[in-house]
């Protein structure tokens, strides 16, 4: 497999992440859990997930649908493409130093997801990483 189809993978699989933020507030019961919080608290976290969920796709729809440009060496790309690993290597980081082991521990499901996402997020900073390799040669 060559590293445009991997970045186009990945950009699938950001977009599907993306598209799937709209689905996590049903999952984890926010409305509920949201309640205890100021209005304010409640909109910021709103809003939030919801730029988190279009960055992912727009991050997704960019690998996915201009992958040459991307690759291509220009400085356009080594500074977006520098910023794109820095991204994915402090949301690996975040996986084990910002979730607490307490959190998956114990509950099958959310092992699993766990160590997805952790494998996720390693296979997304490879791939940019070489693709950020690739337009500095």
């Amino acid at each position: 497999m060559t590293l445009h189809l991997h970045i186009q993978i990945v950009g699938a699989l950001l977009l599907s992440l993306g598209i799937a933020h709209s689905l996590f507030s049903r999952y984890f019961g926010w409305k509920k859990e949201l309640l205890s919080l100021s209005l304010l608290t409640h909109r910021i976290f709103l809003v939030h997930n919801f730029f988190i969920a279009l960055i992912l796709a727009m991050l997704g729809i960019c690998s996915l649908f201009y992958t040459d440009a991307l690759l291509d060496p220009t400085p356009l790309s080594r500074v977006l493409l520098s910023g794109i690993v820095a991204l994915w290597l402090f949301r690996l980081a975040i996986q084990f130093l910002v979730y607490d082991a307490a959190i998956w521990r114990g509950r099958p499901f959310y092992t699993f997801m766990h160590v997805a996402f952790s494998l996720f997020w390693v296979y997304v900073a490879i791939a940019y990483s070489l693709a950020l390799r690739q337009v500095w040669v």
